[in-house]
């Protein structure tokens, strides 16, 4: 994918920088997050025997892990709702511009592009996070769990690949459906299932058509030809 026309020269390095030098900004936004977190001031609880199970029932005994399970989902649904519209927002060309432009700079990213933003736009897309843990009892290691998840799939719907055929990327917003998001701005802003785009009309499938190697492969079938002519 590097040979693609629109990947910049020293795009990783420059990837790498960008994500460098927004992680202290961003790191300092979130602190009093953070702080809320360490101190008590969220929901946040670490002995499932505290939780109060009287508004889901017992379950035979299993209420807190049905919680758990529960929670984890809640989470995902939750987040990806308001990262949706957050996303969306920073679309909007009042603060595309200023905010949002720099990370699509990366038009065929690499994973290093994940956390290529500007500090304030990587900071407004985490908040929901933390929202989630001020609103709604989560288990501490659960909610650590998750944070670190969603990072790794940060990293994974970047790699520009466009696999496609999969029953689930219906509803999996997955490298494919993010990768188009790249190359056509306005399209597929969720971050992990593509119900908020299909709600908001701004859902794009990802086709085998589209894929940015093809223009690769083209590209490099033109020169070839080109060599065999010259020859």
């Amino acid at each position: 994918m590097m040979l693609h026309p629109r990947f910049l020269p020293n795009q990783v390095r420059k990837e790498i920088q960008t994500s460098l030098k927004a992680f202290p900004l961003m790191t300092l936004l979130t602190l009093p997050w953070f702080l809320g977190e360490v101190r008590g001031w969220s929901k946040l609880y670490t002995n499932v025997d505290d939780m109060d199970m009287s508004l889901i029932g017992d379950f035979g005994g299993w209420g807190s892990t049905v919680y758990m399970v529960f929670s984890a989902v809640w989470f995902l649904v939750f987040t990806d709702s308001c990262i949706y519209w957050i996303h969306r927002l920073l679309h909007h060309p009042l603060l595309y511009k200023p905010l949002h432009k720099l990370h699509h700079k990366w038009i065929i990213p690499t994973p290093f592009a994940s956390h290529a933003f500007h500090p304030v736009d990587g900071y407004l897309q985490s908040v929901p996070y933390h929202l989630y843990a001020v609103l709604f009892p989560i288990h501490r290691l659960l909610f650590l769990g998750l944070f670190v998840a969603v990072n790794f799939w940060a990293i994974f719907i970047h790699d520009s690949d466009m696999i496609t055929g999969n029953p689930l990327e219906k509803v999996i917003n997955g490298p494919a459906h993010h990768t188009l998001h790249h190359i056509y701005f306005t399209v597929n802003y969720g971050q992990y299932f593509t119900w908020m785009d299909r709600a908001g009309s701004s859902y794009r499938h990802p086709d085998a058509s589209l894929d940015p190697l093809l223009e690769v492969q083209m590209q490099a079938r033109a020169v070839r030809e080109g060599k065999t002519k010259s020859d």
